[in-house]
């Protein structure tokens, strides 16, 4: 591989999983964000019981385990076994990843329109579908949960930054009406970050290594 490859690989450019959060540039509601964390109830069950279809006992760890399983290991085994990675399967890991991203935009303050079950609205995100027997080792999906310890480290950190940034923006807008934008560009990225790192290590669409960039 030339060293022009490698610098490309390197960027989150074209790497095979982009999100992008439209800024609200009108502004947002004071109510709505005051009352953010009741609004997200409703959609959240409903999040709950998509995420957990034929599981049981969701409502804790084994459960919380149980639908991490559901998931991901049935993609271990197809790759594994038959390298291949079934269009359905990838197409419903991409929309209950767009789904759960939607959650995650509403609640982290970054959009004020409920999240859509189905259409994209102002989150955007894509995830390439992958040629299982031309684009992804047969061996891989065993150790890339592994590769990707220092990432999880990084997004730790990284969480409780984004965390406090939401809790600072939440008192911005409340008063301003405005997510100050050096904080909204923060935590997208962060959720850009994040969602490379799952398409690596968990929704498996792509062998190459996750750069560490939040852009």
């Amino acid at each position: 591989m030339s060293d022009t490859s490698s610098m490309a690989e390197g960027t989150g450019a074209s790497y095979p999983a982009r999100l992008d959060v439209e800024y609200p540039e009108a502004g947002l509601s004071r109510v709505k964000t005051l009352f953010r964390i009741i609004l997200v109830i409703p959609i959240a069950i409903v999040f709950l019981l998509v995420s957990s279809v034929g599981i049981s006992n969701s409502d804790n760890w084994d459960g919380l385990l149980a639908i991490f399983g559901a998931l991901f290991l049935p993609t271990v085994l197809m790759l594994l076994f038959r390298r291949k990675y079934p269009r359905w399967w990838f197409d419903w890991n991409l929309e209950l990843t767009r789904f759960t991203t939607r959650i995650w935009a509403y609640l982290g303050l970054l959009r004020e329109e409920y999240p859509s079950t189905d259409e994209q609205q102002a989150v955007h995100l894509d995830l390439d579908y992958p040629d299982a027997s031309r684009d992804l080792k047969r061996w891989m999906p065993l150790v890339k949960w592994f590769l990707a310890i220092p990432h999880y480290l990084l997004l730790t950190i990284l969480g409780i930054a984004a965390f406090l940034s939401v809790v600072f923006a939440w008192f911005a807008i409340i008063f301003t009406g405005r997510y100050p934008s050096g904080l909204f560009d923060f935590v997208v990225g962060v959720g850009r970050w994040n969602l490379r790192v799952n398409a690596y290590a968990f929704l498996l669409i792509t062998d190459r290594y996750p750069p560490f960039s939040l852009k």
